[in-house]
């Protein structure tokens, strides 16, 4: 991508020539839109095109005053959202279009260069004077719009048969072929690292072998290891040739040049042997691009290294100052174990193992705190120090004397990488503060009374990373706490975990979450709609294989960062277009949502209740999850119109606060987010392509312009509160 020229250097545009490709589609784009030609060809100026342009829309939209009402934000809700027609969608863009020219906003994509959108100056100066510096890709996608607008491209959503034909395209690695691929794979990797014992490059006092042991024997007992999470984190791969190694040397040259170059900038290599044997390195018929979205997040992206170094943390209400509030307006007892947004939520980062992960993958939200050296992979470094206690005594005051605060998700790195004796220290803690809290309620009047501890969340990716840390110790500690929260009002117990591909739910992993649901807590996935997840039907069936095995899907999150995930950024349309045509049909029906809403209470049956709700509502999956993105200092939410778009392509979009939640008041001063997306439509289509897909699969994307959050599902809200709570906030600073 090369540099976007902003407003102040507009000027220069008028001599910028466009491309012959340009020309051709300019040239569709008149000849499909007479009217919009003759607007083009007899204005003297832009701005005389634009209001001729803007007279022609509303003309339509006049015979459309439910379309207009949502447009004011009079009646901006999900109803309002889902009466739209699909000429609404390209009508309400056009405007928004002309309301927002000319718009110069900062892109962080360009490490803060200005990104300029004034669409229909583009098209007038490319009409009038074959100038405008406009791309095919932007031309491509006005093209599109004004099919929209004109009825000529709609929706065409697919029928359940054929999502259904979509998601059977990808294995899970439950199916005997696949496991019997990876026990091929195992062997392999046990085999190398066999070797290196016995060559003395890698030594440790559990893991070697007795003199005189055969070939046979050695493998047998490195078979045993395999069961063992210590053994995968010791002998997790650190470097790209090594990495390479243990695939086999399948990896292309191309690749590896951009891993070394990763080395040589300062990223860290951190994949563990179980992990690194689910990727393929042959790929059988029935399995071919199967892997991709896990290959995805092993392998780095050329501009992920081209960017480190200078990624910008993306969670702005993190990027804090001693005394000074977040962006989100929250005081905080610590620079870096406490983050918060919410009111009613706190994320607790220990200072423990459990700072560190099972690996790194590439589209991780805190790349920047691996940039800046905060989180590594020196699992020495990050053992406890003797200051951890005291830390953790003050932030349980902090969570004490806060007057909203009902959740609190225990998170890193992983939750689970902390010792058991470690996790259960802060559990402890955490059950003490909250009986303190209930006990302080009793002598506080009504209308004064705090929020008392009702959720403990667990955020976690072992579960799909290293499922072998999952041991019968941990659980049983997990269920001893559950019995002691209860007395101390604590009624939901979630473990948090992040699958991405079907193909990650392995026998271990079914194991694995067996053993967390006996233990009485209920498991929760939160995907991130990577490229490779974003494929038609991916996301649909790994909601279905997890649903197998106990599992709710959460959230499914639109790649959040800046250039640095560009290799991973599926464009916002492919969300709502995959929760319009996708997910559609998993949704479950109004006579179910009370089961539903019960399912934490009954986490130890909770796989044969959704299977009995699945059966009787003849689902092929619970579409629980809702599709947002993370956004910085408002939190979730996928409202959203696209208000401008680039001369590369580039959409533009004003995200405004999911209404459905309770925020920080600081929203109301900060108003509306804009995000650039890093990659224009072509851009995306054609990557799936490269993967295999059809781009005809996904042709109505070019129309998804807008979004309205959906509603939280029943079984992720609150215990009934005590009316008798107060509305104070304390640790709150407007600033």
């Amino acid at each position: 991508m090369g540099f976007e020229v902003g407003m102040r250097q507009g000027v220069a545009l008028d001599k910028i020539r466009i491309s012959v490709k340009a020309h051709r589609l300019l040239w569709q784009l008149l000849e499909e839109n007479p009217r919009l030609e003759r607007i083009l060809t007899q204005s003297r100026s832009e701005i005389d095109a634009r209001t001729k342009i803007r007279t022609w829309v509303m003309d339509y939209l006049g015979d459309r005053p439910a379309a207009l009402t949502y447009r004011r934000g009079q009646k901006a809700t999900r109803e309002g959202f889902e009466a739209l027609s699909w000429q609404d969608y390209g009508a309400v863009r056009i405007l928004d279009y002309l309301d927002r020219a000319p718009l110069e906003i900062p892109d962080l994509n360009l490490r803060g260069d200005p990104a300029y959108s004034d669409p229909f100056r583009l098209l007038w100066l490319a009409v009038r004077h074959g100038s405008g510096g406009a791309k095919p890709d932007f031309f491509e996608d006005m093209l599109h719009l004004f099919r929209q607008v004109a009825g000529e491209e709609g929706p065409s959503r697919p029928s359940e048969q054929q999502v259904l034909e979509w998601m059977a395209r990808f294995p899970s690695g439950l199916d005997p072929e696949v496991v019997a691929l990876r026990a091929e794979n195992r062997d392999r990797i046990l085999s190398l690292i066999l070797d290196r014992i016995d060559e003395g490059i890698t030594t440790h006092p559990r893991f070697r072998f007795d003199p005189g042991m055969s070939r046979r024997d050695k493998l047998e007992r490195a078979r045993g290891w395999w069961a063992d999470h210590t053994f995968h984190l010791r002998f997790a791969v650190r470097s790209a040739d090594l990495l390479n190694e243990m695939l086999d040397r399948s990896l292309d040259p191309d690749t590896m040049v951009i891993l070394h170059k990763a080395e040589q900038v300062g990223i860290p290599f951190f994949v563990n042997p179980y992990y690194l044997s689910l990727l393929n390195v042959r790929a059988p018929s029935f399995a071919v691009g199967a892997d991709l979205a896990i290959r995805q997040y092993v392998l780095y992206s050329q501009k992920l290294v081209d960017e480190f170094g200078h990624i910008v943390a993306w969670e702005k209400e993190d990027a804090i100052q001693p005394g000074r509030p977040n962006e989100a307006g929250w005081l905080l007892p610590n620079l870096h174990c406490v983050h918060r947004r919410y009111p009613d939520v706190a994320i607790l980062i220990p200072e423990t193992m459990g700072r560190a992960c099972g690996g790194l993958c590439t589209a991780c939200q805190r790349m920047f705190d691996f940039q800046s050296g905060h989180l590594n992979f020196d699992l020495g470094k990050l053992r406890p120090r003797e200051s951890w206690p005291e830390k953790l005594g003050r932030m349980m005051r902090y969570f004490e004397q806060d007057t909203q605060l009902r959740d609190i998700l225990i998170t890193g790195g992983d939750a689970l990488m902390s010792s058991v004796r470690a996790l259960e220290k802060i559990l402890d803690a955490v059950c003490e503060m909250a009986g303190r809290k209930r006990e302080a309620n009793a002598s506080r009047p009504d209308g004064q009374k705090y929020a008392e501890m009702s959720r403990v969340r667990l955020g976690t990716r072992l579960p799909a990373y290293l499922p072998m840390r999952i041991t019968k110790d941990l659980t049983r500690m997990l269920e001893r706490f559950k019995v002691r929260a209860r007395k101390a009002g604590i009624q939901q117990f979630v473990i948090q975990t992040h699958f991405e591909s079907p193909m990650e739910v392995t026998p271990e992993c079914r194991d694995a979450i067996q053993r967390l649901l006996s233990a009485g807590w209920i498991v929760t996935n939160q995907l991130v709609f990577t490229a490779a997840a974003s494929r038609r039907g991916h996301t649909a069936r790994l909601r279905q294989v997890l649903n197998d095995v106990g599992v709710l899907p959460y959230y499914t999150f639109s790649v959040k960062g800046y250039m640095e995930n560009h290799a991973h950024f599926a464009t916002n349309a492919r969300a709502v277009q995959e929760q319009m045509e996708e997910k559609v049909f998993g949704l479950v029906p109004p006579e179910q949502q009370e089961r539903i809403r019960g399912l934490p209470e009954h986490a130890e049956s909770c796989q044969a209740r959704i299977e009995s709700i699945r059966s009787e509502s003849g689902l092929p999956f619970l579409a629980t999850d809702r599709n947002v993105l993370n956004l910085p200092g408002v939190g979730k939410s996928l409202t959203f119109r696209v208000i401008g778009i680039t001369r590369y392509g580039r959409r533009i979009l004003e995200f405004d606060h999911d209404s459905t939640r309770y925020h920080s008041p600081i929203i109301e001063k900060m108003g509306k987010v804009i995000i650039i997306e890093s990659k224009s439509m072509r851009e995306y289509l054609d990557q799936l392509e490269e993967m295999g897909e059809d781009p005809d699969d996904y042709a109505s994307v070019w129309g998804y312009s807008m979004g309205e959050t959906e509603p939280r599902m029943s079984v992720y809200e609150y215990p009934a509160c005590d009316d008798a709570k107060t509305d104070a906030l304390t640790h709150f600073d407007m600033g």
